[in-house]
């Protein structure tokens, strides 16, 4: 019997609006899983690979509409335009709600309402957080119970009268039209209506773990980040940890699951997979930065992964996995460009057709068999480099923070901030290159702060002010760098060779947070000696070093008058200390 009645009045109401035949509650146990998944597969919502080659593995297919977060359909709705910022779509709490309900209303008849209590970080940790998600897909409550703590001990957590996030999604139609998603910060409530995709619907994922979180964050002295968790272990056994933020199509996954180069075997450094993706850091009794990962699985980009991008990746995937999006083979196994081994000589595709190689669509491009966004999601558990402090109720404490972005000429291979301060603005300023697998003009700029530009759940001027506010609070800032593992020559070769080889910056980097190596200072930071950085048995060409930390002062002039177009968005809000720097680096371009 539920206890906590605000929890039984929301769902009442819930189910008022949305007219489900029924209610099941999910326990988190096996017993309920497999009632679920064979349930699933019956309707075919989900396709059951086989068990010998993929043991507990599935296969499910979205919407062709439906295949990415809608960015441009998604909100934060608070009572005023400018607690949203202006680099939000902002839509008036009152509007969205009575938009969102005239989608859900009698959207679940004849459809089961899951109701899936779930905490983000171990029940019970000081850091974490309790949400309850109504979904009328099985599909949803899989995934979530891959990527959070689903178990009856959350309810027991959460007692009579604890706090909660709302969380209500529906497919509804799955029309475009009507798709929504919704973030109410001052009511911890969160409604996604029109999608099946992921990213639009594990509303622990995005939507709790950085919309609503950074709002909480905010407002009770921490910090909710789009950034991964590493652990990095030396020959003494002594493990350092690093959080690191990066856009997409920057590596992330790759460098939280990063296995040592063979030429580093005799110096014995193991890595630590935290998490690749998310992390909640707060202020210790100590006085310095520990985090979380508050999830407990991948939701990760399949294309390209394979044992040589990701050998760990591969390993995780092998069991226990929904693939979404990809192509589906005949032997009941999965496939997408990138992957390991022969390319198959036919297939379906991700939106069910027959598929072969070569295969060209009405305007002669290539038809691939996996969609570029297609995922798989699996249990962190699996995970070859996994940490044994995941469940660590207070997290780990960190040592240095990165950012890093897709620059082939602007920023070296890796530099220092000053101090703090310094550091914040790097972050507030980090920007990266489009790729051909993105939408925009090939090379064109996006400023992309910390990694969060689609992520905050508040102004983000307001956001920089608090990343500065809690840098003053700490006893031990973590050191701040900014990595480009993107750097290109003349001839638009990677003058870098990155994957496992990144493990040589990470190495200078730790040396630097323990005083172990100098450093020299330039306008923009401080950068390594060139003999600091190990290439032991790195084949790379003569002067790739020296290119790699060549600072072009006109190419940063550029920068800076880029910077300031998009730091001018903020207008007033902005805080003084982010001009402060920036005049600074004018001054010290010359």
């Amino acid at each position: 019997m539920i206890k906590h009645k605000k929890l039984q009045k929301w769902i009442k109401d819930m189910v008022r609006l949305c007219q489900p035949n029924c209610v099941i509650w999910i326990d988190g146990s096996q017993k309920q899983k497999k009632q679920l998944e064979k349930e699933a597969c019956s309707t075919g919502e989900i396709i059951r690979l086989s068990h010998k080659k993929l043991p507990g593995c599935f296969y499910h297919r979205t919407a062709i509409n439906d295949v990415a977060r809608t960015e441009n359909l998604t909100f934060i709705c608070t009572k005023n335009k400018s607690e949203a910022g202006p680099t939000n779509n902002w839509m008036p709490p009152k509007q969205a709600y009575n938009k969102a309900r005239g989608i859900f209303k009698g959207s679940m008849k004849s459809r089961k309402m899951y109701v899936i209590p779930f905490s983000m970080g171990p029940a019970g940790s000081p850091f974490s957080k309790i949400g309850v998600e109504l979904t009328d897909s099985i599909y949803v409550v899989l995934n979530m119970l891959i990527m959070t703590h689903v178990s009856k001990q959350v309810l027991d957590v959460l007692g009579e009268d604890g706090e909660f996030t709302k969380c209500l999604h529906g497919k509804a139609e799955l029309d475009i039209k009507k798709r929504l998603i919704l973030h109410f910060p001052q009511d911890n409530t969160i409604w996604s209506v029109g999608s099946g995709y992921g990213g639009n619907v594990l509303l622990g994922k995005k939507c709790l773990s950085l919309r609503i979180a950074s709002y909480l964050a905010k407002k009770e002295g921490w910090l909710a980040e789009h950034m991964l968790i590493m652990g990095i272990e030396d020959a003494n056994g002594h493990i350092q940890y690093i959080s690191g933020a990066f856009p997409s199509a920057c590596g992330k996954t790759n460098l939280a699951m990063l296995v040592p180069p063979k030429s580093y075997k005799k110096k014995t450094y193991r890595v630590w997979t935290v998490g690749d993706d998310i992390a909640w850091m707060r202020i210790d009794s100590d006085g310095s930065l520990w985090a979380i990962n508050p999830e407990v699985g991948f939701f990760g980009v399949a294309p390209g992964t394979n044992s040589g991008s990701n050998p760990n990746a591969v390993e995780t995937i092998k069991k226990n996995t929904i693939f979404t999006n990809v192509l589906l083979k005949h032997d009941k196994t999965v496939w997408w460009e990138g992957a390991d081994g022969p390319v198959p000589k036919k297939g379906t595709d991700w939106m069910g057709r027959p598929w072969k190689p070569g295969m060209l669509d009405d305007y002669g491009k290539i038809i691939k068999g996996a969609h570029s966004n297609s995922r798989f999601t699996a249990p962190l558990s699996q995970c070859p480099s996994v940490s044994f402090r995941l469940e660590q109720h207070h997290g780990v404490p960190i040592s240095a923070i990165l950012f890093g972005g897709r620059r082939a000429h602007l920023a070296p291979l890796v530099y220092e901030s000053f101090n703090w301060q310094h550091g914040v603005y790097i972050g507030a300023t980090m920007a990266s290159e489009r790729t051909s697998a993105q939408f925009g003009k090939l090379g064109e700029v996006r400023f992309d702060p910390m990694a969060m530009l689609p992520f905050n759940g508040y102004n983000t001027a307001d956001y920089f002010r608090h990343w500065l506010q809690m840098g003053k609070r700490m006893k031990k800032q973590p050191r701040i760098f900014y990595v480009n593992w993107f750097r290109v020559d003349e001839n638009g070769k990677f003058l870098w060779p990155g994957f496992g080889e990144n493990l040589r910056v990470l190495e200078w980097i730790l040396k630097r947070c323990n005083n172990e190596v100098g450093a020299i200072k330039t306008a923009i930071g401080y950068i390594p000696k060139i003999e600091d950085i190990n290439t032991q048995g790195l084949n790379l060409p003569k002067g790739n070093l020296k290119k790699l930390f060549t600072i072009d002062k006109h190419e940063w002039k550029e920068e800076l008058e880029r910077q300031r177009s998009f730091l001018a968005i903020f207008g007033d809000s902005l805080p003084e200390e982010i001009l402060e720097e920036h005049r600074d680096l004018e001054k010290r371009l010359g």
